[in-house]
Formats: structure tokens, sequence, C-alpha cells
């Protein structure tokens, strides 16, 4: 997860400026960051600590990655727990196919509700671990938040792109030394070499690291 600043308070981030920020899509995001505050905690899908940050510490972390999405196409969120980034993703790129990928029979509950509730038609939900799903489909790009090193996340995720998509990734800020672990993989693969982006979305909160790799077409 990203580095967020200390503190439990969640900044004073004015509605005016969410809206602007996500324009037709922030009722349905607003909704969703309602349903998170009220019940994750209590469903396991977010600590009480993170509670009073909905908005700066997972939302507005989870749609830093959305502009290096396509806006057409499949795209699908590994591990996708509680819906970051994938039911942001789902709301910002409405005319793309979201699948999200998760293990736990409880999330993907609480997953199907939340589709279902906010009337997000493009979210496909599919139970089980990313390389369970390897050679059963190939996406546009594959995204994920928090799940693993990068060197474990490159098997589990390039597999599931099609050559010329991205796997872009949200990380921590000391991504860079899982780079060389991540090498013998990326080379088996075919990914290219990873671009680190310092991704921004409201002035005055907190940048998201965004790692950002091709699966090349063709041999090495």
């Amino acid at each position: 997860m990203h580095d967020a600043a200390d503190g439990n308070a969640e900044p004073e981030i004015p509605k005016e400026a969410l809206a602007e920020y996500f324009g037709a899509s922030y009722p349905t995001i607003a909704q969703f960051a309602d349903r998170l505050r009220e019940e994750g905690e209590l469903r396991g899908l977010i600590g009480p600590r993170e509670v009073p940050r909905i908005w700066d510490r997972h939302i507005l972390n989870s749609a830093a990655v959305v502009p290096f999405l396509p806006e057409r196409g499949l795209i699908a969120d590994i591990g996708s727990g509680a819906g970051l980034p994938g039911v942001v993703v789902a709301a910002m790129r409405p005319d793309a196919t979201v699948y999200l990928v998760e293990p736990m029979e409880r999330r993907c509950a609480w997953l199907a509700e939340i589709a279902s509730d906010l009337a997000l038609s493009n979210i496909e939900i599919k139970r089980g671990r990313a390389e369970e799903y390897h050679g059963a489909f190939e996406c546009d790009a594959v995204t994920s938040r928090a799940v693993a090193a990068l060197d474990k996340l490159v098997r589990l995720s390039l597999p599931l792109v099609r050559p010329g998509g991205e796997m872009i990734v949200l990380k921590g800020r000391n991504v860079a030394r899982e780079i060389e672990p991540a090498r013998k993989a990326l080379r088996r693969l075919r990914g290219a070499e990873p671009e680190i982006v310092d991704a921004a979305t409201i002035p005055g909160v907190e940048t998201t690291t965004v790692v950002r790799i091709v699966r090349q077409t063709g041999s090495r």
C-alpha cells in the first residue's frame, strides 16, 4: 500500500473538488466510499485505523491508477478484496469490462453486493486466485493494489495480459528496489522495463506510485 501520512483524521477534501475530479462517476464512488465507511471494518475489509481515511488513503489512492488504464476493453483487478481499485476503476471506466479476481468467498459476496447496489453492470466477479485464470483469458490491462512484491506480482499478472497490453499496479514508494529481483520473471514473461510513475489526483492529497509494465509481443 502507499505510504500515507501519519494520523487517523481524514484530511479535509472539499466535496466540490471530489466532484470535479471524478466527474460523472462521483455519485457512484461517493456511495462506495459511504459503504466502505459504514461496513468495511465490520466485514473485515479494512482496519479500524483506515475508516477515517477512506477518501485519501483508499478511494483517491485507487483512482490514481485509472488515467493509465484503457477506456475500453478488458481490465482485471487481481486480489480485489474490498474492491480497491477494481470498483473505482469500474465506476470511472464505464465502457470497459472489469474483472474482479478474488479468492475469498466473503469478499466476493461483498463485491457482488456492491456491483449490484451501485448498478455497475460492467463488473464481473471471478472467484479464485489469479494463477487459476492463467490461460482462461487475456486482458488489455491488469491492475492490483497491495497484493505482493513485484517479483510475485509479475508472475501472477503478466500471464493475464495480452501481448501489447500492460500490467499497471499501485505500489509503495520503495518499489524501485523490487525491480532487480523481478527481472528473471520479467524476461520469462516478456515484460518490458518497468516504468515508475508518481501519479497525482487532487492537489493537497499525497501522490501514488504506479508501476507500468508492457507485455511485449513476439519472443525475446
